[in-house]
This record gives C-alpha cells, structure tokens and sequence, in this order.
C-alpha cells in the first residue's frame, strides 16, 4: 500500500511540475494588441529581409530601452520589399496593401577587445518588436496603417502587448503623419547594398 501511495505521488508531483511548466513557457503567437492586431500575423518575421538599421540618438526613440539607448532593425515582408524594388518611395505609390514591416529593438551594447578586434556597438538585451501592417479596409482612421508594439521582459521571458486601448495606434500614426506622410507613412528608406 505504501508504494503505492508513493507511486501515486510522484505522478501527480511530475504531472504538476510538466503542467507548471507548460503553462509558464508563453507562446507570443497567441497574443494580440489592443486594436486587434495579432503577433501571429506577422509569422516569421525573422526570416524577412533587412531594410535598414536604425539607432536613435538617444533613449527617447527606444521603447523601454533605458539609456544609453538602443539599436533597430527595420525588416519587410515580401509585398514590402516588393514595393521598395518597384521604387517607393520616389516613385510616389502608396504601399499596397498586404505589406508589412517588423521594427525589432535591443538595447545596446559594446564589445572591447579581447572579446572583439576592436570597440563596436552590437545588439545587447531583447526589449521590443514592432509591427506595421498595410490595410486600407481594416486600418481606414490611421490612412491604411495598423500599428502593434510587443514589448519583451526577460526576467519572465514573456511579451506584453504595448497600449492601454485600441486608441494607442493614433500616437504611433500622429508620429508618422507628422513626418512621413507624403511617404506614405513610412520613414526606412531602403539603403543600397
């Protein structure tokens, strides 16, 4: 009777340990911001092509970056870089729907010999991706753009979705429209290489 009891127990501990486990491990695919846009949307984002890199003056520009501030990768999806091939924006079409463009952020870090030949800054901590997705019939109060930011805490390895409201996304468009709208909204030009 007595192993059993004990066999018992350890089943139910192990069940509990792999249940706890599963349960902690958060998968981002499943989450959304709060305008409705889904991380799963933009599946794979880390297989598209580079479109530049961008690293702000200071840590304004940086999600939740503390200074000295961060460093960004500006990738598309096919139907963007399409678009930038096609000559946007010199050639003064608007993005076509479907295009979509990831913004992934590390804060920065230098590496000195002996680790490197020589000083440079390089990616350091994960803190946010964000998303911008072309859809005239779903995103029509922000010109067509939907905007998504899922911001990265590594002290629970999980994301948070980015916003108090849907009404987020007129910050990030009020930005764009300030700046960029003759270029459809867009600021990443895509560099020659």
């Amino acid at each position: 009777m007595k192993r059993q009891y004990v066999a018992s127990m350890v089943i139910v501990v192990a069940s509990t340990f792999v249940v706890g486990i599963t349960l902690a491990a958060q998968d981002r695919f499943t989450l959304k911001a709060p305008n409705g846009i889904a991380y799963s949307e933009f599946k794979d984002y880390e297989t598209w092509q580079a479109i530049a890199p961008s690293q702000p003056a200071d840590a304004g520009g940086c999600g939740s970056a503390p200074p000295p501030g961060c460093i960004k990768v500006i990738a598309g999806n096919p139907a963007m870089i399409k678009a930038y091939k096609e000559g946007f924006p010199a050639n003064g079409k608007p993005v076509p729907d479907g295009a979509m463009l990831a913004k992934i952020e590390w804060a920065k870090e230098t590496l000195r010999p002996p680790v490197s030949a020589y000083e440079v800054t390089v990616p350091g901590k994960y803190i946010e991706t964000t998303f911008m997705l072309k859809d005239s019939k779903r995103f029509p109060k922000t010109d067509g753009w939907g905007y998504a930011s899922f911001r990265y805490d590594a002290k629970t390895d999980t994301f948070k979705a980015f916003g108090d409201g849907p009404e987020f996304a007129n910050t990030c468009h009020a930005c764009h429209t300030a700046f960029v709208k003759a270029r459809d909204f867009v600021f990443t030009d895509y560099q020659k290489r």
